[in-house]
């Protein structure tokens, strides 16, 4: 029976021995055993502890092979889930050990709505035995996140996307054009191009290490937030949009430097100028897919950005570019060598084969078979091209954007600019020179200073004072105390006619307004017209840095901004911005460029956008400006070529239409109108549909509406039409489907 060991009890037991020792001593004095001892030896002061074992120094004598059989038998013990009874995927098998069986895809190919790229060719049952099972190729499938997203179109365009980088379409050849116009998401497919592509192949690998953007510098900000977009997170893109050359080149050469299949950052997104001033550290390593938006500034195949990229150890080439060129051969060689280099043979074999047989069947002049053979190459040539290059047109946009507007209006000169305009033709005698045979640099400048004088009298006062020629005497002509420190927007009739515009939308609606123009003179005078009429606006021009762009443009399509007007340098911001938090653009002068006027006036028709649109062309009736937008117009003219720079009008217009363009004719309503002989108007009014193969259809199809005051349906424009507009040609975008009258 076990026994209190408490002190009191022990006390109390104590007392009680020594009592009973003194009635009966003991004969002999045994040695008393502890305690907690029994006679058994064993311990009762906790079932739950053992006597301890005494510790020596001295190692057990092992020898060699007994140490090495005992660190094997450790090592070889596999690893189990430390948890009791844990019955989990894993099982038995240690970690780091590939599973058995076939290869399965990274995302469920059969799921609904999957957008599948690769198919695995079907196998038969004893194929199915034979093959060997860790080669097998797998489903290649977009991740759900993004085909959930994808439009049809776009969903069409990644699958020619992803056949063309891996040489599936044109054997042996890695590269294509994305070539779809404005609007239609070429930037989120191009994402989901690099996405899959760093993510999975048919050999249940990733397909590249790297991936490489380089764009304009107004949009590297641009790409990185729709990177961040449609990713969410899982990628962290690499954007390079300033910073010293040392610190450029040290990010540059560790982003080179990353290998393996979990690389921290996969995509570099950077300016064409930056790269070209960095190409060296670019240069030395290779990257698995290299983007180039606005491609269509590689059409040169001479300058340095070109040389540079195609210097590139990157056979995957993807080059997009919403105005692609179709008429000029020897550009189109140079974006077609670009991405596929030798498709289309040398640039002198190119020559031979195509471009003398097609230009001497398009002359006047050609012999039946020179202009057969000139038509034969030519379906070849597009035969050959399409196979890597993809074009889709905004009429897809009709199911998901609001209807777009488009106005052309024609805007009389006030007796101010009509009187400057002819006494300029009279003084610099443009014609004269020209009569020579040749097109002098002061008939070039004779151009500009007209399309000045067209946007309003302050941009050519300075010449006006210090009397150049063809500007000698026409300070009087200006009012007494005039001032370019203000500005008077009735000495301008487009200026006028802007005025109207933006009162009338600022007092009738919450509208916003983007207002482009190819000069920044100008933009300095819309920014007084702001400050005066107490306007908030922000701007956007070339010395703006690429940082700073990307922050107002966000500013400005936030629906809560006070912002009403964006004004726009269609040479520095024209390509790729978004600004949806506008609903109406005004086109104040027309670009030698078709292409940069439709960049310029796709900024606000795009996806997002929730109103309908009102684009307003601006032009000075009879002037020079007229003659630009004719010769853009026409089919045959500009829009089917890319003119960078007013020196190179002499390659598109003859002598004889060099002329046309220093004439005024001030007894017109437009020009435009008048030349196209209108079968559809009475009086300038339009009262039935243009015949089949009139001159308007053949020439301005685009246009299905003229129109003077009594056909006006644009309340804003019937307001300022008092004012100082002419006539109108405009068109709805996608009007029969949209059942617009």
């Amino acid at each position: 029976q076990r026994r209190s060991l408490a002190p009191s009890q022990l006390a109390k037991r104590k007392a009680g021995d020594e009592e009973e020792e003194d009635r009966h001593p003991p004969t002999t004095r045994k040695r008393q055993k502890p305690i907690s001892e029994t006679e058994s030896g064993e311990c009762y002061r906790s079932p739950f502890r053992k006597p301890l074992a005494q510790l020596t120094n001295r190692p057990h004598c092992l020898d060699s092979s007994q140490h090495e059989a005992f660190i094997r038998s450790i090592l070889s013990k596999p690893f189990k889930v430390p948890i009791p009874n844990y019955k989990g995927p894993l099982g038995l098998r240690a970690l780091g050990i590939k599973r058995a069986g076939l290869r399965s895809p990274l995302h469920d190919p059969f799921e609904e709505g999957a957008l599948v790229l690769y198919e695995p060719p079907l196998l038969s049952a004893h194929d199915q035995l034979k093959i060997d099972k860790d080669k097998a190729p797998v489903h290649v499938v977009v991740d759900p996140v993004l085909s959930r997203v994808l439009r049809p179109h776009q969903r069409e365009g990644v699958k020619f996307l992803w056949d063309c980088v891996t040489s599936r379409r044109i054997p042996g050849s890695y590269g294509c054009i994305m070539a779809d116009e404005m609007g239609l998401g070429k930037t989120l497919q191009c994402i989901t191009l690099m996405w899959t592509l760093l993510r999975q192949s048919p050999d249940c690998k990733p397909e590249i290490e790297k991936a490489m953007v380089v764009s304009p510098s107004s949009l590297v900000r641009n790409w990185y937030n729709e990177v961040e977009k449609w990713l969410g997170g899982r990628i962290q893109p690499l954007a390079i949009d300033g910073g010293s050359k040392e610190e450029i080149d040290r990010k540059l050469v560790g982003f080179m430097n990353q290998h393996g299949l979990r690389v921290p950052s996969p995509i570099l997104i950077i300016s064409y100028e930056t790269f070209r001033l960095h190409a060296e550290a670019l240069q030395k390593g290779s990257v698995g897919l290299v983007i180039c938006d606005e491609g269509h500034r590689l059409k040169n195949s001479e300058n340095q950005t070109y040389q540079a990229l195609n210097s590139l150890n990157t056979p995957r080439r993807v080059l997009i570019s919403g105005t692609p060129i179709q008429n000029d051969l020897l550009e189109y060689f140079s974006l077609v060598h670009f991405v596929n280099s030798g498709i289309l043979g040398t640039a002198q074999e190119f020559k031979r084969h195509f471009e003398i047989p097609i230009l001497k069947g398009r002359d006047a002049d050609a012999s039946e078979a020179e202009r057969h053979k000139g038509e034969e190459r030519l379906k070849e040539l597009i035969s050959i091209v399409n196979r890597c290059l993809i074009r889709r047109t905004s009429d897809i946009l009709s199911k998901y954007l609001p209807v777009k507007i488009e106005q052309v209006v024609c805007c009389r000169l006030t007796p101010l600019q009509a009187e400057l305009y002819k006494n300029f033709l009279k003084q610099a005698k443009p014609v004269e020179e020209l009569k020579e045979g040749k097109i002098s640099v002061s008939s070039l400048s004779s151009i500009t200073s007209l399309k000045k004088l067209c946007n309003h009298p302050a941009l050519i006062h300075d010449k006006c004072v210090e009397e150049e020629e063809g500007f000698m005497g026409a300070l009087d002509l200006f009012p007494a105390g005039y001032s370019t420190k203000s500005v008077e927007p009735q000495l301008s009739g487009k200026m006028l006619v802007l005025d109207y515009i933006l009162a009338v939308t600022k007092s009738t609606s919450n509208d916003k307004v983007v207002l482009v123009s190819n000069y920044t003179q100008t933009l300095d005078l819309f920014e007084k017209l702001c400050r005066n009429r107490r306007y908030l606006y922000v701007r956007l021009d070339g010395t703006m840095s690429i940082k700073k762009r990307a922050k107002i443009v966000e500013r400005f399509n936030s629906p809560s901004s006070p912002e009403f007007i964006f004004m726009l340098s269609s040479k520095a911001g024209g390509c790729g911005l978004n600004l949806i938090g506008a609903n109406r653009l005004v086109m104040f002068d027309p670009d030698w460029n078709p292409a940069n006027d439709e960049q310029a006036m796709a900024r606000v028709w795009r996806d997002g956008q929730k109103k309908t649109c009102y684009i307003y062309r601006l032009l000075s009736t009879g002037t020079i400006e007229e003659k630009i937008f004719q010769r853009q117009t026409h089919k045959k003219a500009l829009s089917s070529c890319v003119v960078d720079e007013e020196q190179d009008v002499e390659r598109h217009f003859s002598l004889g239409e060099l002329k046309e363009l220093f004439t005024l004719n001030e007894a017109t309503t437009s020009d435009t109108h008048d030349k196209i002989k209108c079968h559809r108007c009475v009086n300038g009014h339009q009262v039935r549909p243009p015949p089949e193969g009139s001159d308007c259809t053949s020439d301005l199809s685009q246009w299905n509406h003229c129109a003077d005051k009594r056909g006006l349906q644009d309340s804003v424009l019937k307001a300022a039409w008092d004012a100082a507009v002419t006539f109108t040609f405009h068109h709805h975008s996608h009007e029969e489907q949209r059942g617009i009258p």
